[in-house]
This record gives structure tokens, C-alpha cells and sequence, in this order.
């Protein structure tokens, strides 16, 4: 049984940081790529970082680049997102997906992530 369990969402005002987490359950091959993705009231989904398990491909968005930093505690099959210096933009359901492999040029499209977890708002004001 897959599971992905986010948590560490919730309101903070802007510059505030917030530290999002993923609780990835089942095979650990299942894991391969992680990601996470949000999406705003009214707008589509789009990447915010990738990483995949052995670290040699992480990516994060222009959006949140040197403020957002993905990470992995592969023993624990836990992915982490740290965000600092929010802004009211960052505002969005964020969501955690996994996939167990994905071709190096369409690692920044949901559609190629069959894992989901449930989501975690954050909202910066």
C-alpha cells in the first residue's frame, strides 16, 4: 500500500518560514523521485522541487529558488520541504508526489507522478 502524508502547513506572515514534510510509506523503489507541487486558488499546479533518492538530481523552481530547500531522510523515507522568506505569493495547497522513475526531461510535470498525498495549506499574509 503507497501512502504519502504531508504535514507542517498553516499561516505565517510574510519573511515568517514554515517546514513542510512527506511521509512516504511502502517500497522504497516506489520513491525514486520525489516532488513537491502546489497550487493556488484559480491557478494550475506547478513544480516547486524535485529531488530524486540517490541525490544526484534536485531542481527547484526560479519562484523559490534560495528560499525553498528540498531534502531527504532516506532512512525514514521522509521528504522535507524548508521555505523561508515566505511571501503572500507562496500562498497555495501544497502537495507531495513520488514516482518511481521519470525520464530526465519530464521531472517538472505532474502528470508523471502517480503518487499523491492529501495536501497542506499554507497560507503567508
Amino acid at each position: 500500500h503507497v501512502q504519502l502524508v504531508e504535514s507542517g502547513g498553516g499561516s505565517v506572515q510574510a519573511g515568517g518560514s514554515l517546514r513542510l514534510s512527506c511521509a512516504a510509506s511502502g517500497d522504497a523503489y516506489i520513491y525514486y523521485y520525489m516532488a513537491w507541487f502546489r497550487q493556488a486558488p484559480g491557478k494550475e499546479r506547478e513544480v516547486v522541487a524535485v529531488l530524486s533518492r540517490d541525490g544526484t538530481y534536485t531542481y527547484h523552481a526560479d519562484a523559490v529558488k534560495g528560499r525553498f530547500m528540498i531534502s531527504l531522510v532516506r532512512y525514514f523515507n521522509t521528504m522535507s520541504l524548508q521555505m523561508d522568506s515566505l511571501k503572500p505569493d507562496d500562498t497555495a495547497e501544497y502537495f507531495c508526489a513520488a514516482a518511481p522513475w521519470v525520464p530526465p526531461s519530464r521531472t517538472l510535470r505532474a502528470d508523471e507522478y502517480p503518487y499523491w498525498g492529501q495536501g497542506t495549506q499554507v497560507t503567508v499574509s
